[in-house]
């Protein structure tokens, strides 16, 4: 099924949940995604299903210099990407704040704050440059509110609003920043908050059907914008 313009799209966190849903729906609507993930198994799979145009790179955004390699990479494959799309995260485990670990905690911001804006370094540039893109930077429901036991993915998620907010502020005409709640979806990550409760709301695979579509239509107009994926 072909679906707008054919687009390149840079995702992270492809290998499982919202980010795997997303590969799937984007290359069956006609798109080629440049993924990455830090499962060396993940990345496999997905290499051995999806050859190229698409491509995906065993990468940890926490890590700078495994960011911008792989921003060479996808930039001298596709050239600068349409749609940036900063889906990798991870929660701490369910606990009162002061309960969290310091490690954990500095682990969780890492990777949800400071990889996002790894990626924005690596990748926004080249996409000014060109005078055109969209980047969606991954925030949750908990980025706009709060919930007990989650303070530091609320905290992570509350910061990417912040972030992709100013970041709008800063890009020029033509380019658009969005922070985007995907809404509650069966995931591990909600389960490790949930439990089997997490099954009483959508798959990946359902929520990516309404989700990649709406992505797709993002444009300049939406620079700013705190949205919500419909229906999520």
């Amino acid at each position: 099924m072909m679906s707008h313009t054919p687009r390149h799209i840079a995702l992270t966190g492809v290998s499982r949940g919202l980010g795997r849903a997303m590969v799937d729906e984007f290359v069956r609507r006609g798109h080629t995604v440049f993924g990455c993930a830090r499962s060396e198994s993940a990345i496999e799979e997905l290499t051995q299903i999806y050859p190229a145009p698409s491509a995906f790179e065993t990468v940890d955004v926490t890590d700078d210099r495994q960011v911008l390699d792989w921003a060479e990479h996808v930039l001298g494959a596709g050239g600068p990407p349409d749609l940036l799309i900063n889906n990798a995260a991870v929660i701490n485990r369910n606990a009162p704040l002061w309960e969290v670990p310091a490690e954990e905690f500095s682990d969780l911001i890492d990777a949800n704050i400071k990889g996002t804006a790894a990626v924005v370094r690596a990748f926004v540039p080249a996409m000014i440059q060109r005078g055109q893109g969209i980047v969606v930077n991954f925030s949750s429901g908990w980025g706009r509110s709060v919930a007990a036991e989650v303070a530091p993915y609320c905290a992570s998620k509350w910061a990417i609003e912040g972030l992709t907010l100013a970041l709008a502020e800063e890009l020029p005409r033509g380019m658009a920043a969005v922070p985007l709640n995907p809404g509650i979806i069966d995931t591990d990550m909600l389960r490790s908050c949930f439990g089997d409760d997490a099954s009483s709301y959508v798959s990946p695979e359902a929520w990516a059907a309404r989700a990649v579509p709406f992505l797709l239509n993002l444009g300049p107009s939406d620079n700013g914008r705190s949205l919500s994926v419909p229906g999520s």
